[in-house]
């Protein structure tokens, strides 16, 4: 299954936030998406989820329009995990996870023992099992971004779209999440904060700045110091890291450069 977008554009306030992007996912990569803070992630993934209809472009998904297929149906093939995703309902743990395998229920398929194993394996996953009858409001922040992570693997999808999925959480459970989406098999699509996590799982990278689209390649092709400078306004060196995949170091800041433009 394929997730393309054909020139998406997305404004607000007079100026493009998302302006003219084209990609496509291939089956069973992980594609990451990195940019700077305002550079247009979050607006994309929201339209390439079907949270947002664009202003111009279209998404499609097996060459078919998102804006026609059902909300059911979109959600058996697609998953997203938001950045913050809050309920005022009064959820369990386990109950929040649940809610992933509502596209799979109806009047012929009702909830069973395949539900209850599948919601069991999520929580497990993220290391959520101990905490299943706790209360969602009870919960830290690492542990909801746990539970939304759960709650998108619950719902078995083919493509995982993920949007800054490690906020909130500790170095292990950030490692640990991302390699768990990638074994799981399906296509996975997720706006990353830090570089090195793009460079250690993403297949492919697509760089955002100003709302387009400036590259898309292979970790090496495109996380060069270069490019980083360009897009990031940091300096950094490459070198390869392990399984020969790029690993970033940043250089410290220039603070006597900043203090005198302060």
């Amino acid at each position: 299954m394929r997730l393309a977008a054909e020139n998406l554009t997305w404004r607000a306030g007079g100026r493009a936030v998302v302006d003219g992007v084209s990609l496509e996912t291939r089956p069973a990569e992980f594609l990451g998406i990195v940019g700077p803070n305002g550079s247009g992630k979050t607006t994309l993934i929201a339209m390439l989820a079907g949270l947002k209809r664009p202003h111009g472009g279209t998404v499609t998904l097996d060459r078919r329009p998102i804006t026609g297929l059902s909300r059911r149906d979109l959600a058996r093939a697609l998953a997203l995990v938001e950045q913050q995703a809050e309920t005022g309902e009064r959820l369990t743990a386990r109950q929040a996870v649940e809610l992933g395998r509502t596209p799979h229920l109806g009047a012929l398929s009702p909830w069973g023992e395949r539900d209850e194993a599948i919601v069991a394996r999520a929580l497990a996953a993220v290391d959520m099992a101990p905490f299943a009858d706790r209360l969602w409001h009870s919960l830290s922040g690492g542990e909801r971004q746990r539970l939304h992570i759960a709650r998108a693997l619950a719902q078995e999808p083919e493509i995982l779209i993920l949007d800054e999925p490690t906020n909130h959480l500790d170095v292990e459970h950030q490692l640990g999440l991302l390699a768990l989406v990638r074994r799981r098999g399906g296509t996975v699509l997720a706006a990353l904060h830090d570089l090195n996590h793009a460079a250690m799982f993403a297949d492919r990278i697509a760089v955002m700045q100003g709302g387009r689209l400036v590259a898309l390649g292979t970790p090496s092709e495109v996380l060069t110091p270069e490019r980083i400078a360009a897009v990031f306004k940091v300096a950094a060196s490459v070198e390869a890291g392990p399984g020969e995949r790029p690993f970033i170091r940043f250089a410290p800041p220039d603070l006597a450069a900043m203090e005198a433009r302060a």
